[in-house]
């Protein structure tokens, strides 16, 4: 069984900063992904920031050059440096791992970021 713990989220002005961590139990190791998804307001949940084996990374195109995604391994903990951050990134962030396998989707319990003007 995979545990998933988030912490950071809060309250920002716009143009602010944020960093979200993540850390995980059970398992989960380097060569399984782990990575961000939210839920703004009205739209549905979709994937902010996703990293693959450790290596690969993918982003939302809208917050590319302003997030970026990094992974402790030997904490098994990644991060989610957010910058410049925007009143529409105001959101539920969810903590996301799944196995090399693809087999299984494990989530936090979500953390709050919300971004005002």
């Amino acid at each position: 069984q995979v545990q998933l713990v988030e912490s950071g989220g809060g309250l920002v002005q716009a143009g602010g900063s944020l960093r979200l961590s993540c850390a995980a139990s059970g398992s989960i190791f380097s060569r399984d992904a782990m990575g961000w998804f939210r839920r703004t307001p009205g739209k549905q949940r979709e994937l902010v920031a996703l990293m693959d084996g450790g290596t690969v990374t993918n982003y939302a195109d809208s917050v590319k050059g302003r997030f970026t995604i990094s992974r402790d391994n030997a904490k098994n903990t990644v991060y989610l440096q957010m910058n410049s951050l925007k009143p529409e990134d105001t959101g539920v962030y969810y903590c996301y791992a799944t196995p090399w396998t693809r087999n299984t989707n494990y989530w936090g319990q979500g953390t709050q970021v919300t971004v005002s003007s």
